[in-house]
């Protein structure tokens, strides 16, 4: 059975929620690699709505263990929460909920970090969710981050988080002007949260490659996408980690040679929120359309996103850092109602036309995009459920794209719901 990386490769937001809701109804196994409560994904079934944000999208299954790996920042009451809202809605995950002992805490200092820099007039604004997530992973990098395994020594977790607290109080009232924290308060809130996740804590890097040898199908979920890469992403409006698909390698303890597949999770068009350089986005008329028509508005925040047209030079650039075997394309239904269709095949800087995304923010930001125009095919998809039944210029379409990117698609989705979506 296979090993399978779903990522996303445009700015977040492509549909990987609904993606790995479906690929892991066949799925022994669902683990989460990177990121934290900043990532919002959306599942429909029926016509209940789910959003998660920590724990993986294939918990609605009720056969499918989820993991939530080492390369993951966890809030201990966003997940709590989740927790509950999954038990309130009757989904059992007694038995079916791991989560790291290594994996990192978001701690209040954190978010108030968060908020404090991006509220800042001193300091220039990435446009962060506020939720905790990159001072989390600074102080993992900076080697004082509190890791759920510190919990089990209440004297070593008191020690370590006087240390951090004493610190961090410093920066917010020095350099911030904010209140300071209330140590004692602090540590009686997170032994508690110890007791509540006792149950999922375990040695996932263990359970998944003990699972592997067991030839389980494992499914491999990404949060954010590729332009928010740290390393690869439009640096330095980019999320705290790797969301690309060797993320999944160091967020869950998994060997490069285990991976069978991976999966790129794109829109037929292009969209990403915060701030930063976007090629192909659009005039402000054409962003409300389609932004109303693919109900483009943050699942974790509900901020407005920006939209664009499909950007193959991104496409084919994420494709080569994934190493991508085929796109799962969602939202092609959105584009039903356009009379022609744009895509980005080329950006235009210093004179000359270049066919490769570029390291330089500056070019990216300055790059004027060279687009192809295609036909629309002004028909309603959502019912499609057969590639020979699309449209012929829906069809088209894909094909263009297919060839664009050097890059086949296995998945096409023609709408939000689980039965809305054509395997190929």
């Amino acid at each position: 059975m296979p090993v399978e990386v779903v990522a996303g490769v445009q700015w977040g937001d492509e549909g990987k929620g609904k993606i790995v809701d479906i690929l892991s109804q066949n799925a022994d196994v669902v683990a989460r690699y990177q990121g934290g409560a900043n990532a919002g994904h959306t599942i429909v079934i029926g016509d209940k709505k789910y959003v998660l944000h920590l724990i993986p999208s294939g918990i609605l299954n009720a056969k499918t263990i989820c993991i939530i790996g080492n390369g993951v920042v966890i809030e201990p009451r966003a997940l709590m929460d989740e927790i509950k809202m999954l038990e309130n809605e009757g989904i059992d995950i007694t038995g079916r909920l791991f989560i790291s002992q290594r994996a990192h805490l978001i701690m209040p200092y954190h978010k108030l970090l968060d908020e404090a820099r991006e509220t800042s007039s001193k300091e220039a604004t990435i446009g962060t969710t506020g939720r905790g997530i990159g001072p989390a992973y600074i102080d993992k990098v900076n080697r004082c981050g509190i890791r759920i395994v510190d919990l089990l020594n209440r004297d070593a977790l008191k020690k370590k988080l006087r240390s951090n607290i004493q610190q961090k109080n410093e920066i917010l009232s020095k350099i911030y002007k904010k209140n300071l924290m209330n140590e004692d308060e602090i540590i009686d809130e997170y032994l508690e949260f110890d007791k509540q996740i006792d149950p999922y804590i375990t040695d996932t890097s263990l359970y998944l490659n003990e699972a592997i040898s067991q030839n389980k199908h494992v499914v491999c979920e990404g949060a954010q996408g590729t332009m928010l890469d740290l390393d690869f992403g439009t640096f330095p409006y980019v999320t705290s980690s790797n969301p690309i698909s060797g993320g999944a390698c160091t967020g869950l303890g998994i060997g490069p040679t285990r991976i069978d597949k991976v999966t790129g999770v794109i829109k037929a068009y292009t969209t990403r929120v915060g701030e930063g350089p976007f090629p192909t986005e659009f005039d402000a008329k054409t962003a409300e359309h389609v932004r109303e028509l693919g109900d483009e508005f943050g699942a974790t925040t509900g901020r407005p996103r920006r939209c664009g047209w499909f950007d193959a030079v991104l496409a084919r650039y994420s494709a080569q850092i994934n190493g991508i075997d085929s796109w799962a394309l969602t939202k092609l239904d959105i584009l039903d109602t356009l009379d022609e269709i744009k895509v980005c095949v080329g950006y235009r800087w210093d004179g000359r036309e270049h066919k490769s995304f570029p390291a330089s923010l500056e070019q990216v930001e300055t790059a004027e995009p060279v687009y192809t125009t295609l036909p629309g095919w002004k028909a309603d998809t959502t019912g499609v459920r057969r590639m020979q039944d699309l449209p012929e210029n829906a069809l088209a379409y894909i094909r263009s794209l297919e060839k664009m990117t050097e890059t086949p698609v296995s998945i096409v989705s023609v709408g939000f719901r689980r039965e809305q979506t054509i395997m190929v």
